[in-house]
């Protein structure tokens, strides 16, 4: 696959669930460590070789920011450096949210 594909925050939530799926939220750190999807891990520039090395190129990588528009950047270079099976959350954290999801937070 050398493309990405947009899916809901539900169909997110549910690929993690049912097929061992990878979410990454690539929002600035303080806003991370304020809240985040459950079980997201942090992809900065900072930990993307920590990402490499943990992650499995056949492994669904979901990756998801603010909004829904910065992930499909992240998601397209993904797709072009090998991962199999990218994925972009429509309406990022926000959609998550607002779809009543999971969520870690730091309060």
């Amino acid at each position: 696959m050398t493309q990405f594909t947009d899916i809901t925050p539900q169909q997110a939530w549910q690929m993690l669930r049912e097929d061992n799926a990878m979410l990454v939220d690539i929002r600035d750190q303080r806003r991370f460590l304020y809240s985040h999807p459950q079980g997201a891990f942090h992809l900065t520039e900072r930990t993307y070789a920590d990402f490499q090395q943990q992650t499995d190129y056949a492994r669904p990588i979901i990756v998801s920011c603010y909004h829904g528009v910065s992930s499909r950047n992240v998601a397209a270079f993904l797709a072009q450096q090998g991962y199999d099976k990218v994925y972009s959350v429509i309406g990022g954290f926000a959609g998550w949210t607002r779809a009543e999801l999971p969520i870690e937070t730091a309060y």
